[in-house]
């Protein structure tokens, strides 16, 4: 996993914030999975994948610890989270365009182009997914599809626009209990190379080993 020249920024006192490809991954992270405070100071991330939770503790460097949390829907304790405070990142966030209570207010996000592919593979670790399969008619033969979700129409329409912008492919969005954004093979193996541009990145482990055999073919 690459190193960060900006690791330092999540010290409790620090007075200002850099953009890299390891904090772009963990803004994507929090834009599925984290959660605002309305004290304007607190964060919290969960995750049923702890790996995440460690590489997004590793993208901040915080040190707080992990604990589990109870699921919702369950009542079991099948989930992994952790809390810490930092106003500045608090206020920064405000300004790219997250705020407290999001899931269904999201709307564009002030995301630098350079890092957009960091961002959204922390996007994709979080509540997307890359799924594939053999065609039920031609055996031999893989399907791909890599899926976004959100529950805010604006913000899925806002990913679909840049993806389009910087790589000229759109999939299509379609409504579920949520909105999915869906590209197909040919479009998935031209989003995953640039999602996964090289092989030290944060990521998720289990996505990367199914995009990284569609990399591969797009490469021979």
């Amino acid at each position: 996993m690459r190193t960060s020249g900006e690791i330092q920024y999540m010290h409790p006192k620090i007075k200002k914030i850099n953009w890299s490809s390891d904090f772009a991954y963990a803004v994507g992270l929090i834009t599925t999975d984290g959660n605002l405070s309305p004290d304007g100071r607190h964060f919290d991330f969960t995750s049923n994948d702890i790996e995440l939770i460690k590489t997004f503790k590793y993208c901040l460097n915080i040190k707080n610890k992990i604990a589990r949390k109870k699921s919702t829907y369950t009542n079991k304790y099948s989930s992994f989270g952790v809390q810490f405070g930092n106003v500045t990142l608090y206020k920064f966030l405000l300004g790219i365009g997250l705020m407290p209570n999001k899931s269904k207010r999201l709307e564009s996000l002030k995301i630098p182009d350079e890092f957009f592919f960091d961002f959204l593979r922390g996007h994709l670790d979080g509540d997307g997914s890359i799924k594939k399969y053999y065609d039920p008619v031609y055996k031999n033969s893989k399907r791909l599809y890599v899926d976004f979700l959100s529950a805010s129409l604006p913000h899925i329409t806002w990913i679909r626009k840049r993806i389009s912008e910087l790589l000229s492919i759109n999939g299509f969005v379609r409504k579920g209990r949520a909105y999915t954004l869906t590209f197909s093979k040919r479009e998935s193996i031209l989003l995953l190379n640039r999602i996964y541009y090289n092989n030290n990145l944060p990521q998720l482990n289990r996505k990367f080993a199914i995009a990284k055999e569609f990399i591969q073919l797009a490469n021979i």
